[in-house]
């Protein structure tokens, strides 16, 4: 048996194991971005390879948990593509400024630097004490750090050109404390967050929403998971919601159990129209 076979053989039997002993089911992801992550992991722990490390995965949930950081996607910043919040702000917070009060699900949310920037942007257009924004990540370590709201000093002259490109109407400086070589966001932009671990393979939607962001999420599931998403997504989505997938993700229109306007098709922002 060659050295790659046996590895799809090691993957296999992790995926089965996992999902037995843990719940988690990772044969809905792409095989070769999930091969991709855990050798990475591998190759960060104490195990010479996967079978070794197979047993005591099952057994320590401290170290599943370690592996489960290491595949899902982290990868998020402050108002991060900032052509996307000038869209926000341009075109579809005019929209929910029209209901009194507006629920927004983020999900995949990492580590929490798009729901922050959501909140900002929320109260430079007045929406204050308007709204609630449902932060959500299979990954239970990233939502403590998103709930923390703390990041990395170094990374805020990056946020601050983000915020400014995106249309931002205030000192960004304004929005935090420095700390430590730290950066915490204020508490009174937590208030209107609720951030809770939740698994889009398996776990039911939070409610009825307004709006939806799962932005490079689904890039790296396979077809039957990314129907399930869209249907959970549509499911909990209101008439005339809107629902924001990332730059380079469209919605299949074979998967869609409802008609949706093409909102913006450069930016993947889509409104549901009324059935």
């Amino acid at each position: 048996m060659s050295n790659e076979s046996i590895e799809d053989l090691e993957i296999r039997l992790l995926i089965q194991g996992v999902r037995e002993v843990y719940g988690y089911d990772f044969s809905t992801y792409t095989e070769t971005s999930l091969k991709r992550r855990i050798n990475l992991w591998l190759s960060h722990s104490q195990f010479a390879n996967l079978t070794h490390a197979l047993s005591q995965l099952l057994r320590d949930p401290l170290l599943f948990a370690s592996l489960l950081h290491g595949i899902t996607v982290k990868v998020s910043d402050m108002f991060r593509d900032p052509a996307f919040f000038v869209a926000m702000r341009e075109k579809v917070i005019p929209h929910l400024k029209s209901y009194s009060f507006v629920k927004i699900w983020h999900a995949g949310c990492a580590t929490g630097e798009e729901v922050y920037s959501m909140a900002i942007l929320l109260h430079e257009e007045g929406m204050q004490g308007r709204f609630r924004l449902y932060a959500t990540d299979i990954d239970e370590t990233v939502i403590h750090q998103a709930r923390e709201g703390i990041y990395p000093l170094r990374l805020m002259q990056k946020f601050i050109s983000n915020y400014q490109q995106a249309g931002g109407k205030a000192s960004f400086a304004d929005y935090y404390t420095v700390t430590y070589g730290h950066a915490m966001f204020d508490s009174h932009l937590k208030k209107d967050m609720l951030f809770s671990q939740h698994n889009l393979a398996s776990d039911s939607h939070p409610g009825e929403m307004h709006l939806i962001l799962c932005r490079n999420v689904m890039i790296y599931f396979k077809p039957d998971l990314k129907a399930r998403c869209i249907n959970l997504f549509d499911n909990c989505l209101l008439p005339r919601g809107f629902l924001c997938l990332g730059s380079n993700e469209k919605l299949p229109e074979n998967l869609l159990p409802a008609p949706y306007e093409n909102f913006d098709a450069r930016l993947s922002i889509y409104r549901k129209s009324y059935v």
